[in-house]
């Protein structure tokens, strides 16, 4: 079971366990001899004096690593930090181009700096549990591990640590650092009209996210909120109407007495084949104003003018719900006929024997079954939707547009597509960044309190 403690309780908990390491530390440092002690301000000399070359050499080159990065070129940007700039470009007296502050570097190589900061002291941590733990080692009168045994452990008892140091340095600096600097971004009033190197801009506090929660003043609460409606409109019934209707799809071409069943299952799969670029592009045009659709509608006399399949938002809703099931039905139905081979045959014969109709056998054993194995898949498609991209950039690029919404957005807008407008097309940075944070607390709750209620997760031995 998880921990049902208060935020209280852990935050108490949080203060006890750093009171206790920041004893754990002075201790060291008053019983520890003069190489300990020595340690605690150049990095890896206790090592290097017990004979531990590799520790002590590895432990003073980060040392230095960082320090020269922080004194040596961060510190210029830290001291900055707070202001983001006060010097903007402008004209020296002979008239020379002066670019004075560059509020985009302060940001990213102050936030890099403050983390330096961090991995120094979290290095220098490290480096004093070493020196406590060969200090205990000696008094034992026990002998520390050689240079050769410290090498070797890098591809055997660490050799996991080895393999994922490449992958998490990756994930840090393409992942989290950018996540990081959206977030900071998210505070300030990084816009068209503050560009650097020819503009600064600062922070600017909550200032951004008043704007996006407030239904009135600049526009962007009433617009946030009818896009965040259509989104988890559109990630309903994307991830639902697919689901299920892959399912019947699978169920039906898996009917004893069907004949050509891999025929069947070959074009539902040749959907797949065809990139999603070309296809939601084509099936754009068809559905223009002058394009096949209305086209053979008005020669055949059904309408007497085109259809506003694009410049109407309800028909393109609609309409994007129906043209996203020929993409998502295929790929339900291939992982639907798998698991549905899987369901006992027994099952079902004896509730034959039961009297069970095919209607009663679907709720009470497919869709149990289904539901509980397919979970997980479920959730992750639904979180996959509302961040889908592709089908409503292709199909619409959100039209319909209009005055009624802010930052450019339309009504058949996904909060992510609208993320996307607001930095490619508007360059509104701050509010882009606002709402991929909003995207992320969204998708976040909505997995939390889904993940924890699914029949898979509450009940593991259920169909076991």
């Amino acid at each position: 079971m998880g921990d049902k403690r208060s935020i209280g309780a852990r935050i108490g908990d949080f203060f006890s366990w750093l009171g206790k390491d920041l004893a754990d530390i002075g201790r060291t440092f008053a019983e520890g001899d003069f190489r300990t002690r020595i340690s605690f301000l150049i990095m890896g000399f206790g090592q290097l004096l017990r004979g531990q070359i590799v520790r002590g050499i590895a432990m003073l080159a980060a040392e230095i690593a960082l320090l020269y990065y922080i004194f040596g070129f961060g510190a210029g940007y830290l001291k900055d930090f707070l202001t983001l700039g006060t010097k903007g470009r402008g004209f020296n007296p002979d008239g020379t181009v002066s670019y004075g502050d560059n509020s985009f570097f302060i940001l990213l190589y102050g936030i890099l700096t403050i983390i330096a900061i961090l991995m120094l002291l979290l290095v220098w941590r490290i480096n004093v549990k070493q020196n406590e733990e060969a200090q205990r080692l000696l008094a034992a009168g026990k002998k520390l591990p050689s240079n050769k045994k410290d090498l070797y452990s890098l591809l055997d008892e660490n050799f996991d640590k080895t393999l994922l140091a490449l992958p998490v340095i990756g994930i840090f600096v393409f992942t989290v650092l950018p996540i990081i600097f959206m977030i900071c971004v998210a505070f300030t009033n990084y816009d068209y009209n503050h560009q650097p190197p020819s503009q600064l801009f600062t922070w600017v506090g909550l200032e951004n996210f008043r704007n996006i929660l407030s239904v009135g003043g600049t526009g962007y609460g009433k617009t946030f909120f009818s896009v965040l409606g259509w989104t988890l409109v559109w990630a309903f019934f994307a991830t639902f109407l697919n689901y299920f209707l892959g399912m019947a799809v699978a169920i039906l071409i898996n009917q004893k007495g069907i004949k050509f069943k891999k025929l069947w299952r070959t074009i539902l799969v040749i959907t797949i084949a065809v990139p999603q670029f070309v296809s939601l592009l084509y099936v754009s045009k068809m559905f223009a104003a002058d394009g096949l659709v209305n086209a053979y509608l008005l020669k055949w006399g059904f309408i007497e003018r085109a259809i506003p399949f694009w410049t109407n938002k309800t028909y393109a809703r609609i309409l994007i719900i129906l043209i996203n099931l020929w993409i998502g039905i295929p790929y339900m139905m291939l992982i639907a006929t798998g698991l549905l081979m899987n369901i006992p045959e027994d099952l079902y014969e004896s509730a034959k024997i039961d009297g069970a109709n095919p209607v009663q056998m679907f709720f009470s054993i497919t869709l149990p079954y289904m539901l509980f194995v397919t979970g997980p898949f479920l959730l992750t498609q639904f979180i996959g939707n509302l961040n889908n991209f592709n089908v409503i950039f292709l199909l619409t690029q959100g039209q319909p547009q209009s005055m009624k919404l802010a930052g450019g957005a339309g009504y058949t807008d996904l909060l992510v597509t609208w993320l996307y407008k607001l930095t490619v097309t508007d360059s509104d940075y701050k509010m882009a960044a606002v709402i991929g944070i909003m995207v992320f607390l969204v998708t976040a709750v909505i997995s939390l309190v889904v993940y924890n209620v699914l029949p898979s997760v509450k009940d593991e031995e259920g169909f076991q």
